[in-house]
């Protein structure tokens, strides 16, 4: 074969090469990116998503899971949704122990007598008739305990103090809440007869305790765990400095019950194309009792819903189902997401793109994503309707999902994450003060902008984000 011959076949091939890549690029047609900068400018200027986490919060409060509140929150879900609008509304069982919080308190008993301000752990037995009193035995730092011999610990209440610091991203919590929940399950496993730990919050001068969720994943082998107030917690490391043996009373009444069922609540706007493909967002409807679970996560809920209930109104709907999903028992070990990923594994593919608000109601500020490359270019189109609300696309990290979408993004669904600025967050979380004036109604609706905005982009794309099974397996699972 001639060398001019092969140089037009090369050519062919590579023209043809080129029309299957633009074939198979993901784009947003530049309709729905004007629909979408329609629906942001609104949703800045709406109050729906105020209306919702204030009527959740106010109608509902505390809505611990399998507590009394719970079915009231479902009951309020299901209403809502279909006051909404929404066309389809639904709920699908999840099934989880049953914890209950009934009495705590802890003091000092020697060498300075004095009481302290402390919150049971979720999954924590309760102490023995009468308290726990045991000798206190401080490490500072998880590692440390990891590697302390077992006779150091045992019969001893083991305290780590770790202290968390304010940041944008919150990036803290990662160690926060593995001293939370790895600490309790290591020092049990070492003999300790309970565990203390610094609040995982960032309110350095309030005396209130965070509380959140421990390791244990039965009741065999599991031991009384507490968090301390951040000032309380200084002031039993002022008395461990002295040298002298400190000794803790613990009573704490609480435990794991028996099993619960309770429900994710599911409301869709459905599509009018390909309704079996779905966007997938939403919020956790659960919350812990001290508060009433404004920033975590009546805001991500109210989020989500305003989102959708935008969406709805367009004059025409859009061509794939926006699937909002109030997450069942995130908060003791995303209950809601897991039993929701292994219901719907199967259809994994059908997901176009999924994220969950759960980290308060601040400004999004940053977006991450993981899908197949073919659709990154749409990806920054969703990116330059963002940039105006104040959201940078950081192309280095993936997109994890939230919490408990998570989980679906484990089994391969493409996943976004909008990242909200969380300086203050972890003054609140899992605390009494997590109530409603936290919540900053302007930032609430720049949040319900983002949302309504790259749904629907998302739903109208020419193509797909690449959702497969398997197909993120090397994006790390948020816990």
């Amino acid at each position: 074969m001639s060398r001019p011959t092969l140089t037009l076949l090369a050519a062919a091939l590579l023209a043809g090469c080129s029309m299957v890549a633009a074939a198979t690029a993901t784009s947003i047609p530049a309709t729905a990116v004007a629909t979408a900068q329609q629906l942001r400018d609104k949703a800045l200027h709406d109050d729906t998503g105020y209306r919702i986490v204030e009527s959740l919060t106010t109608e509902v409060g505390p809505r611990m899971a399998g507590s009394a509140a719970d079915q009231r929150a479902r009951d309020w879900a299901i209403a809502k949704f279909k006051a909404l609008g929404y066309d389809k509304v639904y709920t699908e069982p999840v099934a989880y122990p049953l914890w209950e919080r009934r009495s705590e308190s802890g003091a000092i008993v020697a060498p300075f007598p004095q009481p302290l301000v402390l919150t049971a752990l979720g999954y924590s037995p309760g102490t023995p008739r009468g308290g726990l009193t045991a000798q206190v035995m401080k490490f500072d730092s998880l590692d440390a305990l990891k590697a302390a011999d077992a006779g150091q610990v045992k019969g001893k209440i083991v305290y780590i103090g770790y202290r968390m610091q304010r940041a944008k991203d919150g990036h803290d919590y990662g160690m926060g809440s593995a001293v939370r929940t790895a600490g309790p399950v290591i020092a049990a496993g070492k003999g300790a007869a309970g565990y203390l730990l610094r609040s995982a919050g960032t309110d350095a001068h309030q005396r209130i305790a965070h509380t959140g969720v421990t390791g244990f994943t039965k009741t065999d082998g599991a031991i009384p765990a507490a968090a301390l107030s951040n000032p309380d917690a200084d002031q039993l490391e002022r008395i461990l400095a002295y040298g002298k043996p400190v000794t803790v009373k613990l009573d704490l009444d609480c435990g794991i019950v028996g099993e619960y069922t309770g429900a994710n609540v599911i409301g869709e706007i459905t599509g009018r194309r390909h309704p079996e493909q779905v966007v997938a967002i939403g919020g956790h409807l659960d919350s812990w009792d001290p508060g009433t679970g404004a920033i975590d996560d009546a805001a991500g809920v109210a989020i989500a819903m305003a989102a959708g209930k935008l969406i709805h109104d367009l004059p025409t709907r859009p061509d794939r189902t926006i699937r909002v999903i109030a997450f069942a028992n995130e908060e003791m070990g995303l209950w809601g997401g897991k039993a929701y990923a292994e219901k719907h594994a199967r259809d994994v593919k059908q997901f176009q793109l999924g994220t969950e608000s759960d980290f308060g109601a601040g400004k999004i500020w940053m977006m991450t994503a993981s899908v197949k490359p073919e659709a990154r270019a749409a990806i920054q189109q969703i990116a330059q309707v963002l940039a105006p609300l104040g959201v940078a696309y950081n192309t280095k990290y993936p997109g994890g999902g939230g919490s408990d979408l998570s989980q679906m993004h484990a089994k391969g669904m493409a996943a976004l994450s909008l990242v909200q600025d969380g300086t203050h967050y972890f003054d609140w979380h899992h605390t009494a003060n997590d109530t409603l004036d936290k919540i900053d109604p302007v930032e609430l609706a720049q949040n319900v902008a983002v949302y309504a905005a790259f749904s629907y982009m998302a739903a109208q794309a020419d193509g797909d984000f690449g959702s497969a099974p398997g197909a993120f397996a090397d994006d790390p699972v948020e816990e």
